[in-house]
């Protein structure tokens, strides 16, 4: 009997054993929850330790990123004021230049414009620009007249009493005609006459006064009643009285600049004086004598140092 309980007891343990490490060999769905359960516990523990404690690395990084960003801001914002300020500038040089309130539109300013240009058409002083010299020029000499085309009528849009001006002996299918389109934006929209007849013929002869620096005579005044003309001429070989030759040719008066009764020359380095200038830059010395009435003023306008002339006064 002992040994008969001894021997199951023995068997009964053995199997006790057994059941117990085939559950750990092959844990079931308890057991798979378990431990996965002490996963997440790990990793919350193990996450919320970084958090609740940052390296000093990283806590000097954050500085650093904050110093960066406030230097950047202050970056931005030095350039946004430095923009607002250059375009208040160019805002009272518009003004300035223009004469007109600041508080109007631009298309109020354009519509301003344009009602003065079509007045100066009525009632205001005439110049013809005479483009009928301009077939043996070559193309260089071409764009650099219709860059001085721009110029001149960009001045008188801006001026308080405009000219009206004309083209004459200018053709839509010419050269000139194609390079001015090429080179001046809303050259189409311009307002002026453009015409293919010549200004000889188109105006009587006795009201016009062709303005030359070959001339003997110094013109004395800007009138209502005269149409003066510049000749449309870029010449880099600078060929000599071709426009007095041709007002001669149709007995029209002549004028030049009084360059030599309000002006000397000056002292430069290449000996160099001259009276010929651009067509706008004529313009601008008539049209700032028509506002002013002051030949000084007007010629210090047109006329640079670098033509090898000066006021008088300013070397007194």
């Amino acid at each position: 009997m002992d040994w008969k309980s001894e021997g199951s007891a023995q068997k009964t343990e053995s199997r006790v054993l057994q059941e117990h490490e085939i559950a750990l060999d092959s844990p079931g769905e308890d057991g798979v929850s378990e431990s996965f359960q002490l996963l997440q516990i790990d990793v919350g523990c193990e996450h919320w330790e970084q958090e609740a404690l940052p390296t000093g690395s990283a806590a000097w990084c954050s500085k650093n990123v904050q110093r960066k960003q406030r230097h950047w801001e202050k970056i931005v914002a030095a350039k946004k004021t430095k923009r607002k300020k250059e375009k208040e500038r160019r805002k009272a040089n518009r003004v300035e230049n223009s004469g007109i309130c600041p508080q109007h539109s631009k298309r109020f300013l354009r519509s301003l414009i344009k009602e003065r240009l079509l007045e100066a058409k009525h009632s205001g002083p005439r110049l013809c620009i005479d483009l009928s010299m301009t077939n043996h020029m070559s193309k260089k000499e071409l764009s650099r007249l219709a860059g001085q085309i721009r110029r001149l009528y960009g001045s008188n849009k801006k001026a308080d009493r405009p000219f009206w001006i004309c083209l004459t002996g200018f053709t839509t299918d010419s050269p000139l005609y194609e390079e001015c389109l090429r080179m001046n934006d809303g050259f189409s929209s311009y307002l002026l006459d453009i015409t293919e007849e010549d200004c000889f013929s188109l105006f009587p002869l006795e009201t016009l006064v062709y303005l030359t620096p070959d001339s003997e005579h110094a013109l004395a005044n800007v009138d209502l009643d005269t149409v003066y003309i510049l000749g449309g001429l870029v010449d880099e070989s600078i060929q000599k009285k071709v426009t007095l030759q041709k007002a001669q040719e149709h007995s029209v008066k002549t004028a030049r600049l009084p360059i030599q009764e309000y002006m000397v020359k000056c002292q430069n380095g290449k000996n160099y004086h001259s009276e010929i200038l651009t067509i706008n830059q004529v313009f601008d010395i008539l049209s700032t004598y028509f506002e002013t009435q002051n030949w000084p003023e007007a010629l210090k306008k047109g006329v640079s140092s670098r033509k090898g002339y000066v006021l008088q006064n300013s070397v007194e």
